[in-house]
């Protein structure tokens, strides 16, 4: 009996999205137990204004509560405190389970096999929107700053520009940035000058649930890739270094993989409508190939 490559994928479609329930199941079973779990990365989004904004000298840079960021987000999370922290949780957590699916794509439910993006949408963190940033980066570069002024690291995709001599992209996503952190810092450098000291005095202990790579051997590894990708036209590399480079790589930081997914399908170029993401939903989609599109290299 010779099975089709429909067939083939429909199975594995099937598979994955039973692993996935199971998973989903896990977390609903995790939270139920013990709701804090439920954003515990999120919680470092609400309740401001904070004083001091930024941990003490060798505050451990993992602990709940702990706000890494730019000051530039302070106004927004000041607008979100108005908001009762149940409500502002549900709204964060729609939003991420928004942008997974956006990313994803027809098939979200299977990919939810992979478990840092389940993990990462218990927890709340900003890597579902990094991702997000990313991809729209390629279209739209002043993207790039909300990485860059969130976990700064990952901004080393930039070098993607760098490299292909892109520099009108660079310049906007340079620019974007200087001119947000710009305005920030004439409103508040005090702030500035309370982040720039907590990036360095905060500890990085060895922590559970993360790859304990130091920063810099990872950082290497995601230059090489980027470098090498900007070179040979495999957009892919982007978000996988960028992901290599987060500061505090958790297992859940694994979640921005899905940007991957979304340049396999041709975003951001595909996406031409904002009812798009609907349909991930319609059974049409169903036996649509991934395709690869024009500069985004080979699948990964």
């Amino acid at each position: 009996m010779i099975i089709s490559r429909e067939g083939a994928l429909f199975g594995l479609r099937v598979l994955l999205s039973l692993i996935a329930i199971a998973f989903i199941w896990v977390a609903i079973n995790g939270v139920l137990a013990d709701p804090g779990v439920l954003g515990y990365d999120a919680n470092a989004y609400w309740g401001y204004p904070r004083d001091p904004l930024y941990a003490e000298v060798g505050a451990d840079a993992a602990g709940k509560f702990i706000y890494r960021y730019s000051p530039a987000f302070v106004p927004l999370l000041t607008l979100f405190t108005a908001i009762p922290w149940p409500v502002f949780l549900a709204g964060w957590i729609v939003c991420s389970i928004g942008v997974y699916i956006w990313l994803a794509g027809p098939w979200w439910l299977a990919l939810l096999a992979f478990a840092p993006f389940v993990m990462e949408l218990r927890m709340g963190n900003v890597h579902m929107l990094l991702a997000l940033a990313i991809v729209l980066g390629f279209k739209w570069p002043a993207a790039w700053a909300f990485v860059l002024l969130t976990k700064v690291t990952p901004g080393i995709g930039l070098l993607w520009f760098a490299v292909r001599g892109e520099w009108r992209s660079l310049g906007i996503a340079l620019g974007a940035t200087a001119v947000i952190a710009g305005v920030s810092a004439v409103l508040a450098p005090d702030q500035w000058a309370e982040w720039l000291r907590s990036l360095l005095q905060t500890s990085r202990a060895e922590v559970f649930l993360a790859v304990n790579v130091p920063l810099w051997q990872r950082m290497i590894v995601a230059i090489v890739l980027v470098v090498w990708g900007a070179r040979t036209d495999r957009r892919w590399t982007v978000v996988v270094a960028a992901t290599l480079a987060l500061p505090t790589l958790w297992f859940h930081g694994f979640a921005m993989l899905v940007g991957v997914v979304a340049l396999q399908r041709g975003l951001p170029e595909r996406a031409s409508t904002s009812l798009d993401w609907m349909r991930v939903f319609s059974r049409s989609s169903r036996s649509r190939p991934i395709e690869s599109p024009a500069g985004s290299g080979q699948p990964a």
